[in-house]
């Protein structure tokens, strides 16, 4: 029997798409740049940091943890200089809705299944914790929009930060800093190709090679850049402990709602996914 843990892992791996897709959508510069934030990665910043308020660099260096500092000092809090946080988030939400339209289809916003999938998502996010969750407190606090999609959208995105609250947790017990959280990531062979994760986290190549050799230091990693097996042993540590520590949402909803969220997510991926909702270059490709 899959255990609890694993099987919402599989939920956010079938819906996390649906939500990360607003940072590749061409929908997302024409959104933010009308209500004032300037063209390229300052709309990253302010959108995803736009519920927690007008912060500065620092607390989204923080709680976003895999980004240079320098880079997330070039656009806040200069952002909350042409746009307020409530504009930003309507742009936000905004980029959502159009995105989503265009890669599921114009009647994603009638489809029974997707509101079906809004009220299970919803279900599960009522477990969530604030404890500890940065990320999560402040999305939590924004109303729930009325369109089943969006609602959808608005719930994936809680148990999306949710889980990443709790990942920063257990990358800090591992005592694995944000640039070396990267470098060992990659070199798991999963997720962003190691020249998009160095482009679009903002570390330069020195910096890179200095987190390998803080990595190699540890036996974490070989000459060559790969994990040792004491590597792959603690990337093994944080991904269990990440599970666990967002399990709750997936308790609360248990094992039919987690099937049936699962199953409808995968659909709407696959279809996102069909559509090309993310550029060729960003993830390895197995």
């Amino acid at each position: 029997m899959t255990s609890l843990p694993r099987l919402g892992r599989r939920c956010h791996d079938s819906l996390n798409p649906l939500h990360s897709q607003i940072y590749f959508a061409p929908e997302a510069e024409r959104e933010f740049t009308a209500v004032g934030l300037e063209p390229g990665r300052m709309s990253y910043f302010a959108g995803r940091a736009a519920a927690m308020g007008a912060v500065g660099a620092g607390v989204v260096a923080a709680t976003f943890y895999n980004f240079s500092p320098t880079l997330v000092a070039r656009h806040l809090p200069r952002a909350w200089e042409l746009a307020s946080p409530e504009a930003v988030l309507g742009a936000r939400l905004a980029t959502a809705d159009a995105s989503l339209r265009r890669l599921l289809g114009e009647g994603i916003a009638d489809d029974p299944d997707v509101a079906a999938a809004a009220e299970l998502a919803a279900t599960a996010a009522e477990a969530c914790g604030v404890s500890g969750r940065p990320l999560y407190a402040s999305h939590a606090a924004l109303p729930t929009p009325e369109r089943p999609h969006l609602a959808l959208w608005h719930s994936i995105t809680l148990l999306r930060e949710h889980r990443g609250d709790g990942h920063l947790v257990a990358l800090a017990a591992a005592e694995l800093d944000g640039l070396e959280a990267l470098v060992s990531h990659t070199a798991t062979g999963n997720g962003f190709t190691v020249e998009f994760a160095c482009a679009s986290r903002g570390w330069s190549k020195a910096e890179w090679e200095a987190a390998q050799a803080r990595l190699a230091d540890r036996g974490l990693l070989d000459a060559e850049g790969a994990l040792t097996p004491r590597g792959v042993e603690l990337r093994r540590e944080v991904e269990e402990m990440t599970d666990r520590l967002a399990a709750a949402p997936y308790a609360h909803l248990g094992e039919p709602g987690i099937e049936r969220l699962t199953e409808i997510g995968g659909r709407l991926t696959g279809q996102a996914l069909s559509a090309v909702a993310f550029p060729p270059g960003v993830f390895v490709r197995r």
